[in-house]
């Protein structure tokens, strides 16, 4: 079985409840779906983000809470690590030149080594790798 892997923006699409890629997440069976350590990092990182640029109690309380809600959500879900082989397939990704970023290219380093199908709205992008299969979930 395939796994279906969730890039940054659709899971933050997910976590926000949009209707459509709730819908189809909750078909799935236990174990199809995933995320990348790399959707991880960058959730983190702005959760951080924001906790250096409160600049009042209001605002740090409400960053921890919001560090807090992602640090739950995202220790419940199956996370893919960016491993050697992983790696190793992100440097060639990255020597085609194909002209899309280098986290999207770990995320599809990731998907490709765990024959995955990676989830996004960055069809666009996500395309221009060879041999990794796209699904748009959000329309």
């Amino acid at each position: 079985m395939s796994p279906y892997i969730l890039d940054t923006d659709a899971l933050s699409l997910f976590q926000q409840g949009h209707a459509a890629i709730n819908a189809r997440v909750s078909t799935l069976a236990p174990g199809e779906l995933a995320i990348t350590v790399l959707s991880v990092e960058e959730q983190i990182l702005g959760r951080f983000t924001q906790v250096r640029k409160a600049r009042n109690a209001d605002e740090l309380a409400e960053a921890y809470q919001h560090l807090t809600e992602t640090i739950q959500m995202l220790s419940g879900a199956a996370i893919l690590s960016f491993t050697k082989p992983a790696v190793t397939r992100f440097t060639q990704l990255l020597r085609l030149k194909l002209g899309v970023g280098k986290m999207d290219l770990r995320i599809a380093a990731v998907a490709l080594e765990n024959n995955g199908v990676v989830v996004t709205r960055n069809l666009r992008d996500f395309k221009r790798i060879p041999n990794l299969v796209v699904e748009n979930w959000a329309v």
